[in-house]
């Protein structure tokens, strides 16, 4: 009892919640809670979530809970920011197990993935050279990535796309994760383009769109 008291006393600070489609990954289309947690240690050059990188609401794990429940949404998907910054964020995430959720992280891949519970399903995004961050990616994520997971890279130039292309097949990535997921820095490089490099090589990789860019105009929050 004393365990439990101390899990639902725990807070974390949260930009927003909201519920949306799911925007990206293999999950897109989907009705999605989101809960959007603040800060993030990376300044990527292309980032589309500066606003999360500070300020936020403090709440406790049960008030996220319930705002969670009050959706009637059963996927759900902590981001940020940098989700995994928080200490909390793998209490929350096992609580909304609990609570019969599917439970989507979405991670930089600059922190430990494995803090997680088993059953969350992790969307890890591997930093291409053009954002500016890639010297943080934390490799040994690789070594617990399971069928479960999914990665990400966000592509702005035939740079990056050769440096995720080498990544993906020294890493044996299209065998190991559930999805490897390549998509455009909006605005930067036609999805086309990207589009006709897969196709030119036959890369084992599934393109993705940021649906939620599509719907609403691209600077929207809280979709």
């Amino acid at each position: 009892m004393k365990a439990m008291a101390n899990q639902e006393s725990q807070t974390l600070l949260v930009t927003e919640t909201y519920t949306s489609i799911q925007g990206e990954s293999t999950w897109a289309g989907l009705p999605c809670f989101f809960i959007r947690l603040t800060g993030c240690p990376l300044r990527c050059r292309w980032c589309d979530t500066e606003y999360a990188f500070t300020g936020g609401r403090q709440l406790t794990i049960d008030e996220i809970l319930q705002e969670a429940n009050r959706s009637g949404v059963d996927l759900v998907e902590v981001t940020g920011g940098e989700p995994l910054a928080q200490p909390s964020c793998p209490v929350l995430c096992q609580r909304l197990l609990e609570e019969g959720k599917t439970v989507l992280v979405e991670t930089a891949g600059s922190h430990p993935i494995q803090v997680l519970p088993e059953g969350v399903f992790r969307i890890m995004d591997l930093k291409c050279p053009d954002s500016g961050e890639s010297e943080r990616n934390l490799w040994s994520n690789l070594d617990h990535l399971n069928g479960r997971d999914e990665v990400k890279f966000v592509i702005a130039s035939r740079a990056d796309y050769e440096w995720a292309r080498a990544v993906v097949g020294e890493h044996d990535l299209s065998h190991r994760v559930r999805s490897v997921l390549f998509s455009t820095v909006h605005g930067e490089l036609e999805p086309r383009e990207l589009v006709g490099w897969i196709l030119e090589d036959n890369l084992p990789v599934r393109f993705q769109a940021q649906l939620h860019k599509f719907v609403w105009d691209p600077d929207t929050t809280g979709v």
